[in-house]
């Protein structure tokens, strides 16, 4: 994807301190976009950063999501340092194992829900009224997962915030559909990153990051309104949802659950 009138992209991302984000930021950056890189850790997008090309280019905010008026500062900030937005991408999300029954779990389910789904919103709302005004490439993408497409136990908080993004940003999408600008729901298998890599389970199709952000980055630039990444998850994702509710059950009912966040703090 190209700008238009040969300028430089402008592409800002959340969740840019670790995993998906960084190597989206890495993707886009070797393209010569010109970035607005949003994560809590301030060290840690100074890294990134360094790491670039043109890395005094980049624009840094240390924000948490959950911090909706210092997220609507930092794209404001953005708007205006790189004269608008070509694409912004919601990709700061949390996952931990919970069981509704467990005491303190609510307050689990609540966190996973204001990282996953309501900082999604707050990503998008600040850039709506400045990309209606613009031209060529106008993407907001949502970073959803295979995990929002059936429930697993253990996972109630992650899979229902995933499938709230995934039906969030279909709505968005035929809102925004009449101004041009493009709603794309990106939603990720197993992909190699630091959240993953605390999965005790087997990992089919598990994808290096960097292979996931570069076809990431083709199906934005298509403006594909949903893709799975692998493809291979893909077909899995429609079986899954093509399944009887008691074949589902008989077939998942047994299988390994995601960790705690208590369990995996333990050694």
């Amino acid at each position: 994807m190209t700008a238009a009138q040969g300028r430089r992209l402008r592409v800002f991302v959340t969740g840019a301190s670790s995993g998906i984000g960084a190597a989206l930021a890495r993707e886009y950056a070797a393209r010569g976009a010109v970035l607005g890189l949003l994560g809590r850790r301030g060290d840690a997008l100074r890294d990134l950063a360094a790491t670039l090309p043109a890395p005094g280019g980049h624009h840094l905010y240390a924000v948490d999501v959950t911090d909706h008026a210092a997220l609507a500062r930092a794209a404001a900030d953005f708007i205006a340092r790189a004269g608008g937005a070509d694409i912004v991408i919601a990709s700061a999300g949390v996952s931990a194992g919970t069981l509704t029954e467990r005491p303190g779990d609510l307050a689990e389910f609540a966190h996973i829900f204001a990282v996953n789904v309501t900082a999604t919103v707050a990503t998008f709302a600040p850039f709506i009224e400045a990309m209606k005004r613009g031209s060529g490439p106008r993407r907001l993408v949502a970073i959803g997962s295979v995990a929002g497409i059936r429930g697993m136990k253990g996972a109630g908080a992650y899979c229902a915030s995933k499938s709230a993004v995934h039906t969030y940003a279909e709505s968005l999408r035929l809102e925004l559909q009449p101004h041009g600008i493009r709603v794309v729901t990106i939603a990720p298998g197993y992909i190699d990153t630091p959240m993953t890599r605390q999965n005790r389970f087997p990992m089919p199709f598990l994808m290096p990051v960097e292979r996931f952000a570069a076809a990431a980055a083709r199906a934005i630039d298509a403006g594909s309104s949903y893709r799975v990444i692998p493809w291979p998850m893909g077909i899995v994702a429609k079986l899954l949802r093509l399944l009887p509710n008691a074949v589902f059950d008989a077939l998942f009912a047994r299988a390994p659950q995601k960790a705690a966040k208590a369990e995996k703090a333990a050694p």
